[in-house]
C-alpha cells in the first residue's frame, strides 16, 4: 500500500504467529508430517491451520473423529512445536514495533499456549507483552472472538476502542466479530476483510497521545 492511514485507539491486541513472529517453517514441518500420518493433502491442510488452535483445525479436517482425540493429539503436537524453533524469526519491524508500545496498553492474543508462545517469542528475540491471552485462557479458538474480548477486558478497554493486528483469516474474523478494527499483516491478510493491510510491521508507526490514546500511522 502507498497511502498512509491514520487510526486512533486506546489499546492494541496482537496476534503472534505471522504477525509478530515468522514461524512458517516450523508450522509447515509439523502440519505436513501430521497430514502424512492421516493420509490428507498437506496443501489443503495448510489452508486450514493458520490462526486456529490445533484441536480446532483437526476438528475441521477430521470431522468424524472424537474431540477428545483431537485434544490429546494437539497436546503432543504443542510439545513438538515448542521444542522446534529452527527458522523462527521476527516479522520485519516487530522488534521496533513492540519497543514503541512500551508504556501503552497492549496485549498478546495468541492461539498458542504459554510454553509455545514463550518459546517462539524468545527464539525471535521479542519482548513478551505483560498481558497475554493464550490457549489456556479461552474455551473457544479463533475465529471465535473470545480471546480478543478477554484481552480488551484484561486491559480495561472497550472492544470498540481496540485495534487488532492479525495475519490469518480466522484471526481477522475473530477481531471483526469482537467489534474491533483490524490491521492485517502480510500478503494473505488482504484476502480477509481487514480494515487496512500492511506488508509487515515496518509500515506501522506508533505514537502515544495525552490521556492514554494511541495514534497509528499505517502505510
Amino acid at each position: 500500500m502507498t497511502d498512509t492511514v491514520v487510526l486512533t485507539a486506546r489499546a492494541l491486541l496482537l496476534d503472534m504467529d505471522g504477525t509478530l513472529v515468522d514461524s512458517h517453517a516450523v508450522v509447515e514441518r509439523i502440519w505436513r508430517r501430521w497430514s502424512d500420518r492421516h493420509g490428507l493433502d498437506a496443501d489443503e491442510v495448510m489452508k486450514v491451520v493458520h490462526g486456529r488452535q490445533g484441536y480446532a483445525s483437526m476438528a475441521l479436517l477430521l470431522p468424524d473423529r472424537p474431540m477428545e482425540q483431537n485434544h490429546a493429539e494437539n497436546a503432543r503436537m504443542l510439545a513438538e512445536e515448542t521444542a522446534d524453533v529452527e527458522g523462527v524469526v521476527p516479522i520485519p519491524g516487530a522488534p521496533e514495533f513492540l519497543a514503541s508500545l512500551r508504556g501503552l496498553p497492549h496485549a498478546l492474543v495468541t492461539s498458542a499456549d504459554v510454553a509455545l508462545s514463550t518459546a517462539r517469542m524468545g527464539a525471535a528475540g521479542l519482548e513478551l507483552p505483560e498481558v497475554r491471552i493464550t490457549a489456556e485462557s479461552v474455551g473457544a479458538s479463533k475465529p471465535d472472538p473470545e480471546g480478543f474480548l478477554k484481552g480488551a477486558a484484561e486491559l480495561g478497554i472497550a472492544p470498540a476502542d481496540c485495534i487488532v493486528f492479525e495475519d490469518s483469516g480466522a484471526g481477522i474474523a475473530a477481531g471483526r466479530a469482537a467489534g474491533m478494527r483490524v490491521v492485517g499483516v502480510g500478503p494473505q491478510a488482504g484476502f480477509h476483510r481487514a480494515d487496512v493491510v500492511v506488508r509487515d510491521l515496518r509500515e506501522v508507526r506508533v505514537e502515544g497521545l495525552e490521556g492514554g490514546g494511541i495514534r497509528l500511522r499505517v502505510g
